[in-house]
């Protein structure tokens, strides 16, 4: 069991109601408010959505906890996470090889056949992949996931014009064939790579992957730092993925409604020992994955001891969603560095997916000339 999952145990276990934890052992600043000031790593096995075997079943055992922080396979079996290629050519050589040189490794040429960005080409292996060390503990309890309402733990369904937007996006997502299938009925037809811009935001380095950024602000694959500096006015939360910032303007208005941006206009206030943010004001297409301009989300950063804070958020979109729903997480302090995120500088992948696209559209239409193939 490694060190950073031990402390998160004790921090979060010791905190007792996480309600009452506003004590006397917290930080605090000058003017008497919670000291939220420091680097908090959010990685966590625990799902965002609660798997469906599980049911109504929010929390884990001592036992099934300990397991999963134990045995990598573990995850899978309690959560029914289909295993990957990746994974399972990694334990492998774990077993043969040993934790350290299995973990340096470098991914076959041409990926290793498994599915998603473990095994495909170009694809990272798991050395860089950080989701944590364990799932967290909120009151003694260890959940089965991060959202919490609705009862299932699971995100409402959409509203039906929501799902005909999905399906209009989803025919523009497809396993890559090696071929341009978007020109299959018209040699002429726009296509998925046609321009720089209608590619997603994370892809162009422009906005982190999976709401890291937020808000709601979630735990990803890796990169899962967030740096909080506060001050009488501001409260800057600095992400790692992207090198995002989010600035809370302190008992203020919102920004007239026709000034918006990805990551919306936070508001915050101090209710108690709770900075509650407010935050509206989103553009087309926020952080949040299938959101839009009309999303509302209220998050709560509590200190639960000197190193952990408890963030719980929730989320309203009434033209996504047939009802509002929330989560809660545990923020464990750390000692690591925030570095920078040279994402768009490096991005050199770019140039190869725009470049390909064209190489297969004139393959295309060069078998369409010749369908017999010949030269």
């Amino acid at each position: 069991m490694s060190s950073r999952f031990v402390a998160v145990t004790v921090v979060v276990g010791l905190a007792l109601p996480v309600a009452a934890a506003a004590q006397d052992d917290i930080p605090r600043t000058a003017d008497g408010r919670p000291d939220l000031s420091g680097t908090y790593d959010t990685a966590t096995l625990t799902p965002l959505q609660r798997p469906q075997r599980f049911g109504t079943r929010g929390t884990l055992t001592a036992e099934e906890a300990a397991l999963v922080a134990s045995d990598p396979g573990a995850l899978r079996t309690l959560f029914s996470i289909a295993p990957s290629g990746s994974d399972e050519r990694r334990e492998a050589r774990i077993a043969e090889t040993g934790e350290q040189e299995a973990e340096q490794v470098a991914p076959p040429v041409g990926g290793d056949g498994s599915g998603g960005a473990a095994g495909n080409v170009g694809g990272y292996n798991t050395f860089w992949i950080d989701r944590g060390t364990g799932v967290f503990q909120i009151d003694g309890e260890w959940r089965t996931s991060i959202i919490t309402d609705p009862s299932d733990g699971r995100r409402p369904p959409l509203t039906d014009a929501a799902r005909a937007r999905a399906a209009e996006r989803a025919r523009f997502f497809r396993p890559n064939t090696g071929t341009a299938w978007w020109l299959e009925d018209d040699l002429e037809a726009p296509g998925p790579y046609d321009d720089p811009e209608i590619r997603p935001l994370a892809e162009r380095c422009l906005l982190g992957f999976g709401s890291v950024g937020g808000p709601p602000m979630l735990p990803v694959l890796y990169n899962n730092l967030k740096k909080i500096v506060q001050t009488e006015d501001h409260v800057l939360i600095h992400v790692e993925m992207v090198h995002d910032a989010r600035i809370v303007r302190m008992n203020q208005e919102h920004a007239p409604p026709e000034i918006r941006s990805w990551l919306g206009d936070s508001v915050g206030r101090w209710e108690g020992d709770t900075l509650v943010v407010d935050t509206t004001n989103f553009n087309d297409t926020p952080a949040l994955g299938g959101a839009s301009r009309n999303l509302h989300v209220v998050e709560r950063f509590t200190r639960i001891g000197p190193d952990a804070l408890l963030y719980q958020f929730t989320v309203d979109d009434p033209t996504v969603w047939t009802a509002p729903w929330s989560g809660e997480y545990v923020w464990p302090a750390t000692g690591d560095r925030v570095y920078e995120y040279a994402c768009h500088e490096a991005n050199y992948s770019f140039r190869g997916i725009l470049g390909g696209a064209r190489i297969l559209e004139q393959d295309a239409r060069e078998a369409a000339e010749d369908p017999s193939g010949r030269d």
